[in-house]
């Protein structure tokens, strides 16, 4: 899990300038669709709102960059505040502020430097702020104090019409990199939808599968064609030997997905996954092959989910020749996945 700090200051609809320590950039575009020219060259950036996914393509390269969790609009195409230097005080335009927001101004600042026992000081003197609460609740995570990472999440989630508040106040934004399954991670924002994703992942570390269960759904209901959501739901829903209702369900929420990013290619291995331990074998080799033709653009951990769980399949079906050279095919770049080098003889 990572963050990244950046200050944006709109200039007009469709234009911003962005600050860090490092230097500044100019942003202009639709939602979704930027140009950016900053101090390592012009960059156009085109996203699918709401997913946290971007296609960033460097001006006079021949090939963009397609990545998500890893590589993302934020760190392909803005100045990253070094961590080897403090947000002054003139940095968030402040000369007097109340003692509880410069707390939480200070923790922030200590997080740049990943200093998280020192933010985590600054942050617990401002829990009462919907903001503080959330960043030090992704912080006890992180540090794998998980107890009171629900204790402080909960706490943010109380408070979730005032969430942003601060960071807005202060021209800053947060975006936080939250793992979502062991293939895919995503950008959250200290909103609701951020907050409850995140609750979802202290509470399946906390083995307390009901209640990430019931934060899921209850971000499903308020955003029911979320794909992370959706995805983070199947994931957990396939978890702990599923049962034939829990299978369908998966199936049905991953109804209609195409084959357009790596969290549609996620979902996609997922529904093969319900539809394997159903039975219906043919449909999920049919899903997998066509994720796969897209492979050359999928993070490698995907990638071999994806060949792994095909092997099965074809296991399943009795073909054991197909299934052999997929485990080959994973075994040659990576020998320690899973069960591949047991399932070679190896």
């Amino acid at each position: 899990m990572g963050f990244r700090f950046f200050r944006r200051i709109k200039i007009a609809p469709g234009l911003s300038l962005n600050l860090s320590k490092s230097g500044g950039s100019l942003s202009f575009g639709p939602r979704g669709a930027k140009f950016t020219i900053g101090s390592s060259g012009a960059r156009t950036t085109f996203g699918i709102p709401g997913t946290g996914l971007f296609y960033t393509k460097k001006l006079g390269t021949s090939a963009g960059r397609r990545s998500f969790s890893r590589k993302n609009y934020i760190e392909e195409s803005l100045p990253v505040v070094p961590a080897s230097r403090k947000l002054e005080m003139s940095f968030f335009k402040r000369l007097i502020v109340p003692d509880d927001e410069e707390a939480l101004v200070d923790g922030l600042r200590e997080m740049t430097q990943e200093n998280y026992d020192k933010a985590l000081e600054y942050l617990q003197q401002a829990l009462h702020l919907a903001d503080a609460a959330f960043t030090a609740g992704f912080l006890f995570l992180k540090k794998d104090h998980l107890e009171q990472a629900v204790e402080c999440l909960n706490k943010a989630l109380s408070m979730e019409n005032s969430l942003g508040r601060y960071f807005e106040k202060y021209g800053i934004m947060l975006q936080i990199k939250l793992p979502i399954t062991k293939e895919i991670t995503a950008v959250i924002a200290p909103n609701k939808r951020g907050v409850l994703l995140t609750l979802a992942e202290a509470y399946q570390r906390l083995s307390k599968f009901q209640d990430a269960e019931r934060c899921l759904r209850e971000l499903l209901k308020v955003l029911p064609e979320d794909i992370l959501v959706k995805l983070s739901l199947t994931e957990l829903l396939l978890s702990e030997s599923p049962d034939k209702d829990r299978c369908k369900e998966v199936v049905q929420l991953a109804e209609g997905i195409n084959n357009e990013s790596e969290i549609h290619s996620a979902l996609i291995l997922y529904k093969a996954k319900a539809l394997r331990r159903l039975g219906v074998l043919d449909p999920a080799k049919d899903l997998i092959t066509q994720a796969l033709r897209r492979a050359k653009s999928l993070p490698d951990e995907l990638v071999y989910a994806l060949r792994y769980e095909r092997a099965l399949v074809y296991e399943d079906l009795k073909q054991t020749r197909k299934a052999r050279s997929e485990f080959e095919k994973i075994y040659a770049e990576n020998p320690t996945y899973e069960d591949v080098a047991k399932k070679l003889g190896l």
